[in-house]
């Protein structure tokens, strides 16, 4: 697996014209990499289905499609950043049906699907795609939504050289970092090891937080002082300071859309047949987190939930109950201490020989 964090351009290859880029899908991700190529100069037209989307796109200077089909057929490059794998297939159907081949050549339309999706899903929708001319890269994105909104992403490139390489000027528009990781589908799997990652350090965030908390120390205090040493941690820098008064409210990543990537984790260890504790102690965090109504909600939100596991502040420490045994007895938690061994008993004396009885007499 290559690791290049910038391909040059081949002096063979002749360089493309000033691209014309689409967005296809304009929330979250989508609409602050649409503003951030806008202001690195390049026109960008974007498609959404929701109003609100297609309008906050234009307000940043956008132009708009009615849907793919139109927007493939306007544009040299799509960047595609869409909610779900049915929303890629649907998608790739209608662009490979639109005739925007562009040149099928060195110049042909080229698409950056950067969504969290199972890599078999991708390589369907490459397939059709490719079957129209279109080339199709898995190229997953890691930051978060105001990570987006600073340009502060990375981009894990995978899919055909040539192809990376005329994406790089705008892989460069939205993104701080971006790696050629080589064949399709490794920008999948390396996203998933980053969401790992994500999942923990995400958890392990509020908890540390909720104990300073606890101490009387905010969190977000408390992150400026975590961030620079030992035990800082993207999460930390990121997150932390959403899980002060219910900053989760404001979402870079809704939970609802976050269980999606923690299946797809999930799945992809079970089938490597790799253990993963800590990962599995993080599940029913994020489950209780839908459950208590944070669907919507920023992942930051598990620090609620940790919360509202807790004690009351002043109430002492937790008290767990002592386990059982299988008999259904209270289990110590510690082991019995140890008997003095008991002093040797002193041998009995022999008993004396019993008399002897008379024999009794009989009755007349």
């Amino acid at each position: 697996m290559s690791t290049k964090r910038k391909v040059e351009r081949s002096p063979d290859e002749t360089p493309p014209p000033a691209l014309r880029v689409g967005v296809l899908g304009l929330g979250i991700m989508g609409s602050a990499m649409a503003g951030n190529l806008i202001k690195a100069g390049f026109t960008v037209w974007g498609a959404d289905p929701v109003a609100a989307a297609r309008a906050r796109h234009r307000a940043a200077g956008g132009q708009l499609c009615r849907d793919a089909a139109e927007l493939a057929r306007l544009v040299d490059v799509i960047v595609c950043s869409l909610p779900s794998a049915a929303a890629l297939h649907d998608c790739a159907r209608e662009i490979a049906a639109s005739g925007a081949t562009g040149d099928a050549g060195a110049h042909g339309l080229v698409i950056a699907e950067t969504s969290t999706l199972d890599i078999e899903d991708k390589r369907a929708a490459r397939d059709v795609l490719a079957r129209a001319g279109i080339t199709l890269l898995d190229c997953p994105l890691s930051g978060t939504g105001a990570q987006a909104a600073r340009k502060d992403l990375t981009v894990y490139a995978s899919g055909p050289a040539r192809a990376i390489r005329r994406m790089q000027p705008v892989f460069e528009g939205f993104s701080r970092e971006q790696f050629n990781l080589g064949a399709f589908g490794n920008g999948m799997k390396m996203k998933l090891m980053a969401n790992l990652l994500v999942a923990i350090h995400n958890v392990s965030t509020a908890e540390a937080l909720l104990l300073g908390q606890r101490w009387g120390i905010r969190p977000t205090e408390a992150v400026k002082v975590l961030a620079g040493g030992a035990g800082g941690s993207r999460m930390l820098q990121v997150r932390g300071p959403l899980m002060e008064g219910e900053g989760w409210k404001d979402p870079t990543m809704k939970i609802a859309v976050w269980q999606k990537d923690m299946k797809l984790i999930g799945d992809a260890l079970r089938a490597n047949g790799v253990p993963a504790p800590l990962f599995a102690a993080t599940v029913p965090v994020y489950d209780a987190a839908m459950g208590l109504g944070h669907a919507m909600h920023d992942t930051a939100a598990v620090f609620d939930v940790l919360a509202r596991m807790s004690s009351p502040p002043g109430a002492g420490p937790v008290v767990e109950p002592a386990p059982r045994s299988s008999a259904g007895k209270v289990a110590s938690n510690t082991a019995p201490a140890a008997r003095a061994p008991r002093a040797p008993r002193a041998p009995r004396a022999p008993r004396a020989p019993r008399a002897a009885r008379a024999p009794r007499s009989r009755k007349a």
